[in-house]
């Protein structure tokens, strides 16, 4: 049976059990599913993937694990394939726009119609589950499992798979046919789950990896590199080492940067951030080992591939006077990567903060590393079962920092750090993803204004990098 008629047939066996969910519904159905947290293991993938059929099994993959910088070589790596001609498949978490961001096939999300279809299939298969007296789905798997189901179902020849949480136990490590298993940067968060040490995350990480692959690793932490090196060798399988200080002609700047790598000369990327360049090199050699496996691709793909990929929250400059820019740092790597780039891009200038984190992130490790180079932060309260208010956020920053003023909403920090900067200031706003879409959005149309009444039209990108 053909994939597509496979789908049919499950969807009209269960539209009939309670009509197909509107948007609205299935979105309130995946916050329903958010209350079974999250459950380390794979028995529960393996039950919903067999009511399923198993569709990944028609799939290859790169499967993508590490601590920071995962998101952006996948956005490197898919727009390379992209570039090749593949349809390719691409699964990320978190988002930070809506949800159908997570589940792409191109640069095209899930569309609305085609989650509700799907959403509507999975609400009863784990109905289904439930009665057979089995564990309800957590939302992370009932996501994933679509998510295979997707891009099954829209042919993608290659799907670029980026972890969840950790890989030994992660819901993606249901696959089967990994071409390349990529490792960005390793360090230490979500220690509670992971591990207390980077030996002990880097081996979680480490799970991806699957006999007949090719392990390819960002050169960091030896301890973080031992563990890889140590699983490479029990699965005989190569673990390619990237080192960032192979980097040649390195020129740094938030417009775009440029590089030169193994053969590659003057690679250009337009993604600003001291750190973008090691996964932009990253995804350069994960790509040449994909070429070896099976999808060959021309030079020209990947000088295309790194120079089109665009990853929001990420260091992004929202706009120029002031200078607005977005990060997600969340934890004490990426706040230190965070307090690089700052000091490298933004020497001398007057900087200005808006923090929003979660509770349960490395709150004190980031506001210790970031806070001495702010002259004024802005708290701002981040939503759900792990927010945190704006209060409890700036009585810690306070401890840090002695200029500190909880805002009450994301808009009113934005207004009130507008009201201080001037021209040359540069305002910084970072922490959780969970925030950072609604101020994006509320900065662009800022900036979009400002513009309409000065004449100009706005330049800035979507979520998908296109140019608005």
């Amino acid at each position: 049976m053909e994939i597509r008629e496979w789908g049919e047939e499950l969807i009209q066996r269960y539209q009939g059990s309670g009509g197909e969910m509107t948007y609205q519904e299935a979105m309130d159905y995946v916050e329903e599913l958010r209350t079974y947290g999250v459950r380390p293991g794979l028995a529960n993938m393996e039950n919903l993937m067999e009511k399923l059929g198993n569709p990944e099994k028609g799939l290859a993959f790169v499967h993508i694990a590490g601590t920071n910088g995962k998101g952006s070589v996948t956005a490197f790596l898919s727009e390379i394939l992209q570039q090749a001609g593949y349809r390719t498949g691409r699964y990320i978490s978190p988002v930070i726009f809506e949800y159908r961001e997570e589940i792409q096939v191109g640069k095209r999300p899930i569309s609305k119609k085609e989650l509700c279809r799907k959403m509507t299939v999975m609400r009863e298969l784990c109905r289904e589950l439930v009665k057979e007296g089995k564990p309800h789905p957590t939302a992370f798997e009932v996501k994933t499992a679509m998510a295979f189901w997707h891009f099954r179902e829209q042919g993608c020849q290659i799907v670029v798979l980026e972890t969840g949480l950790g890989g030994l136990y992660d819901a993606t490590n249901i696959i089967t046919d990994t071409k390349v298993a990529v490792f960005s940067s390793i360090s230490l968060d979500h220690m509670g789950i992971l591990g207390k040490t980077i030996s002990e995350i880097a081996g979680q990480k480490a799970g991806i990896m699957k006999p007949g692959a090719v392990a390819v690793a960002l050169k960091g932490q030896e301890e973080a590199v031992e563990v890889l090196r140590e699983h490479a060798v029990a699965l005989g399988i190569p673990l390619i080492l990237v080192d960032p200080g192979d980097a040649r002609k390195v020129k740094r700047g938030l417009e775009k940067q440029s590089f030169s790598y193994e053969k590659f000369e003057d690679l250009t990327i337009t993604l600003p951030g001291t750190f973008q360049i090691e996964n932009a090199m990253l995804a350069v050699r994960a790509a040449q080992e994909l070429g070896k496996a099976g999808f060959p691709l021309k030079d020209k793909a990947i000088y295309q591939g790194l120079l089109k990929a665009f990853w929001p929250g990420r260091f992004q400059v929202l706009s120029r006077k002031p200078c607005f820019v977005a990060d997600g740092a969340h934890n004490r790597d990426a706040a230190r990567r965070l307090a690089e780039s700052i000091g490298f891009y933004f020497t001398n200038r007057r900087i200005l903060y808006i923090i929003g984190m979660l509770r349960d992130k490395e709150q004190d490790q980031v506001l210790r590393i970031t806070c001495p180079l702010a002259e004024q932060i802005l708290t701002v309260p981040t939503k759900g079962e792990r927010g945190c208010s704006s209060y409890e956020l700036a009585r810690r920053a306070g401890e840090y920092h002695p200029n500190v003023t909880a805002a009450d909403s994301v808009e009113e920090a934005v207004e009130l750090a507008c009201l201080l900067a001037d021209e040359k200031t540069v305002i910084i706003a970072f922490g959780s993803l969970s925030y950072l879409g609604e101020l994006i959005r509320i900065v662009e149309k800022r900036a979009k204004d400002k513009g309409k009444s000065q004449g100009k039209g706005h330049t800035g990108r979507d979520f998908h990098g296109k140019q608005r």
